[in-house]
């Protein structure tokens, strides 16, 4: 499984409501389009731990606070799931946020994801770029 943790803007309520909406009658997981797998986590539950002092000097400055619970999004590593983890990250930041990949050092913002910008030459999610980095 690749996976994200997106820190969006709208309040937890609110970002539970978008996930029930998308995958109705099920949650803890979440499963969006089939291929997305979606966790709430807590700062006091496993948000955080293991996570390198660097995550935080990426996500603190994008959002401007530690957040205490994010989504987690895990992708079926047999689909590509890179376009149906962008349609529901950009839902999710629609007011803002960011959101932190296994491929790059960077909290990536919606526009940054909807312009295909490129963190040290990675997209958003850009595994095949990563990969590509190794061999």
């Amino acid at each position: 499984m690749r996976s994200v943790f997106v820190f969006p803007r709208l309040d937890q309520l609110g970002t539970v409501a978008v996930l029930d909406a998308l995958s109705p009658g099920q949650n803890a997981p979440w499963l969006v389009e089939d291929v997305l797998y979606c966790w709430l986590e807590t700062e006091d539950g496993i948000l955080y731990p293991g996570w390198e002092q660097e995550a935080d000097k990426r996500l603190i400055p994008a959002i401007g606070h530690r957040p205490d619970w994010a989504i987690e999004i895990e992708v079926s590593g047999r689909v590509d799931g890179t376009e149906q983890l962008r349609r529901l990250v950009l839902t999710l930041l629609e007011h803002g946020g960011a959101v932190l990949d296994d491929y790059s050092d960077h909290a990536w913002t919606a526009g940054e994801i909807r312009s295909h910008a490129r963190y040290e030459g990675l997209t958003f999610f850009d595994f095949r770029g990563s990969y590509n980095r190794l061999i």
